[in-house]
């Protein structure tokens, strides 16, 4: 186990910030913790790395308790922090050599590892650019070079995504399985829910500092009652045939959009089969039928009563 949080407890006066939370990451995942704006990922975060006092709780690295003189763990982790945080004054490769040499103190052996960045980000071509020239999808991208130059075992990626482009979004993406693939293990965080289902093995969601669920994408999805959603496009649905769809066996939910109807089943196989029948039986004209499963933004919105970027 690479991380093991036990019962950890952060109080800020009367505010509690970590309310007995739990966490367990284990070598060569990645997992994402995610949570509404507030609910103590960061606080977490920080805690781990041994940057926070906490009242209660214990948190082990590499199997080893973390604190703040814990240097040898520290050595082998790398932090993204979701502030860019560089040199302005610094050029790009200056930047991820002054990061890279708290950790790797020999010239030679440092300077393969910051080419070795700056080909992994895509920056060879702007190293001797100051970071003001960069568009913000490249400042990203330097932020992620100067947390993971010195190769660090373990990578803690704080919302590495949120305002870039697409193409820099699906460079930064890739740049972290690729990691993952050399054997870093990644603790990430988001506010965008497509990515943690892409990209984590195993997600955590967190809510007013407690882990409140935690699991593959499927195992979360499993743990509320809508099983299949059912959407279709119905022009013009008669008022005496809204009473009748509701009766529909494992029907849970309906929610109406216009012409757009999604029906949210609570279990069975057949309800794509009922529904059609039911269609029939109206004699109803129906457009861009489809089925889908829940996707992890309807569980979290089901575990939490929040979007996650409330």
């Amino acid at each position: 186990m690479v991380i093991e949080v036990n019962h950890l407890v952060k109080r800020y006066q009367e505010l509690i910030a970590l309310d007995h939370f739990d966490l367990k990451v284990q070598q060569g995942e990645i997992l994402g913790l995610l949570g509404p704006n507030g609910c103590g990922k960061t606080t977490a975060i920080h805690s781990i790395l041994g940057l926070l006092r906490t009242d209660k709780g214990d948190v082990k690295v590499f199997g080893e308790p973390m604190g703040p003189s814990s240097y040898a763990s520290k050595r082998k982790i790398g932090l993204v922090p979701q502030d860019i945080a560089v040199f302005e004054t610094l050029k790009v490769r200056e930047n991820i050599d002054y990061f890279c040499s708290m950790y790797v103190p020999e010239a030679a052996k440092r300077n393969q590892l910051v080419s070795e960045a700056l080909d992994f980000v895509g920056l060879r071509d702007y190293a001797g650019f100051f970071p003001k020239k960069l568009s913000g999808g490249l400042r990203r991208r330097l932020n992620i070079a100067c947390g993971i130059a010195h190769r660090p075992q373990l990578i803690f990626l704080d919302e590495p995504t949120v305002a870039v482009d697409a193409q820099s979004r699906n460079f930064i993406l890739e740049g972290i399985r690729r990691l993952n693939r050399e054997g870093a293990t990644i603790l990430y965080t988001t506010h965008y829910l497509e990515e943690a289902e892409d990209l984590c093995s195993r997600i955590v969601i967190m809510d007013h500092g407690r882990n409140i669920a935690e699991g593959t994408n499927e195992e979360l999805k499993d743990l509320i009652d809508t099983k299949e959603i059912i959407r279709l496009e119905l022009p013009n649905l008669p008022e005496a045939a809204h009473s009748s769809l509701k009766e529909l066996p494992h029907l849970c939910g309906v929610a109406q959009d216009g012409d757009v109807f999604e029906l949210s089943f609570e279990r069975g196989s057949s309800n794509l089969a009922a529904l059609i029948a039911w269609l029939e039986k109206q004699n109803l004209t129906y457009q861009n039928l489809y089925s889908k499963k829940p996707s992890l933004n309807q569980v979290f919105l089901a575990l939490t009563g929040k979007e996650l970027r409330d």
